[in-house]
């Protein structure tokens, strides 16, 4: 009888998906050192707007696209990389773009993430002022860094976009 089992149990956990929620802060900080290079302040910063669109927006396998605005000064757009992978967008597969256009004065950066889907639309801007704060967080060790921008608050702000 167990032996008949041990197919069928196997089917199913191979079928359920695995979803971005299910990650450890280990895991995002090894992904994101893997994709990105280093796992720099920066990150743990799109990481939570990519968990944050991922529970509001609802979406299944590759609904979401991003467009990402960079501020005037820099850095580069360090933060779309956490974006990215919190939201399995990718430039490959077009759901993910870095605007020519800049983000206002006086922001970071503002992105725009979209659940293809439903239409609905998330406009995320972080303003000028969390720079030299989330430049601080490279004092820290990255499990630290992880850990502050996850409870940073009013780290961005958030609203539908119409």
């Amino acid at each position: 009888m167990m032996k008949r089992l041990r197919h069928p149990l196997l089917a199913l956990v191979l079928l359920v998906p695995i979803s971005a929620q299910a990650e450890t802060k280990e895991e995002w900080i090894t992904l994101g050192t893997r994709i990105h290079g280093a796992f720099g302040p920066f990150i743990p910063v799109g990481i939570r707007i990519g968990l944050d669109a991922m529970e509001k927006l609802h979406p299944g396998p590759r609904e979401l696209t991003v467009t990402y605005y960079n501020g005037t000064k820099p850095p580069c757009p360090c933060v779309a990389d956490g974006v990215m992978i919190a939201t399995h967008t990718s430039p490959g597969q077009g759901t993910l773009q870095i605007s020519p256009d800049r983000a206002p004065e006086g922001m970071m950066a503002v992105i725009i993430i979209t659940n293809k889907q439903t239409g609905e639309s998330l406009r995320y801007s972080i303003k000028d002022e969390w720079m030299p704060k989330i430049l601080a967080w490279l004092k820290s060790d990255p499990s630290s860094r992880y850990d502050t921008a996850m409870s940073a608050e009013g780290l961005f702000q958030v609203e539908q976009v119409k």
